[in-house]
C-alpha cells in the first residue's frame, strides 16, 4: 500500500525517512569538526548516501543547514513537552528535560550553535523557534512558581546551558555523555533552592531571546 500523502511505497518512506536521520547526524559531526566551510561530499560519505541522493532531497548547503536548524528545535521541544507531559513535578520535569537533551546530543554536540548565525531565518524556522520558546517558558515558569528554581535563571538560559554542557571532550562518545551528565548534575545542584551556601545573583546579565536571535539569525540581504 502506498503513502497515502506521498504516493510513495511504505518502505520508500521509511527508507527516505532513515536516510535523512543520517544526513542530519552525519552534517551534525561534520560541521562540528570542520565548520561551516565543511565540504557536503564528507556529509554524504560519512552519511553512506550519494551526492545524487543528497542533492534530490537538499539542493544546497543552506538548505541541509536550515533543516538541520529546524530538526534541533523541534527535538528540544518534543523532549520539553514530554517532560512536562510524564512529570507530574515542576524540578523533576526540568531536570528530565536537561538530561534527555544532552543524552540525545551525539558525538556533534547539539545542532543548533553549528549552523544558527550563518542563514537568515525563514519562516518556518521562526514558528520553529516560537514553539521552543514557549515550552522553554513553561517549563521554567512552572519551576519557579513551585519555588524550586532559582529566580536569576531564564528560559533563555537554557539553550546556551545545554551549549556548554556539550563542549566536544576527546573521549568515546558514551564516555562523552556520561560526562556530560555528570557536569549537568553539578549544575542542577546550583540551580535548585534553598541552598544556604548558594551565591545570591549568576554572574553576568541573563541572556535573553533578542539576543539569542541576534546570535543564531544572520541578517537579510
Amino acid at each position: 500500500m502506498g503513502d497515502t500523502q506521498t504516493g510513495r511505497p511504505r518502505g520508500r518512506r521509511r527508507e527516505a525517512d532513515l536516510n535523512d536521520a543520517r544526513l542530519m547526524q552525519a552534517a551534525r559531526e561534520v560541521f562540528a569538526e570542520q565548520g561551516w566551510d565543511a565540504p557536503v561530499s564528507e556529509i554524504a560519505r560519512r552519511a553512506g548516501i550519494g551526492m545524487g541522493s543528497l542533492y534530490r532531497r537538499y539542493p544546497s548547503k543552506e538548505l541541509l543547514a536550515q533543516r538541520m536548524r529546524i530538526v534541533g528545535m523541534e527535538q528540544l521541544v518534543t523532549q520539553a513537552r514530554t517532560a512536562l507531559t510524564e512529570e507530574p513535578d515542576p524540578w523533576a520535569a526540568f531536570a528530565r528535560f536537561l538530561r534527555d537533551a544532552l543524552s540525545a546530543q551525539g558525538p556533534g554536540g547539539p545542532l543548533l550553535p553549528l549552523v544558527g548565525g550563518r542563514l537568515p531565518a525563514t519562516d518556518e524556522i521562526v514558528a520553529a523557534a516560537a514553539q521552543l520558546r514557549a515550552v522553554l517558558d513553561d517549563l521554567v515558569a512552572g519551576a519557579h512558581r513551585a519555588g524550586v528554581l532559582r529566580a536569576d535563571f531564564t528560559a533563555a538560559d537554557v539553550p546556551l546551558l545545554l551549549e556548554h554542557l556539550t563542549a566536544r571532550i576527546p573521549v568515546t562518545d558514551e564516555r562523552a555523555t556520561a560526562l556530560h551528565l555528570r557536569y549537568l548534575d553539578v549544575i542542577l545542584a546550583g540551580l535548585r533552592t534553598p541552598a544556604a551556601d548558594r551565591p545570591t545573583t549568576l554572574q553576568g546579565p541573563a541572556p535573553d531571546w533578542a539576543e539569542l536571535s541576534e546570535l543564531w539569525n544572520a541578517p537579510e540581504g
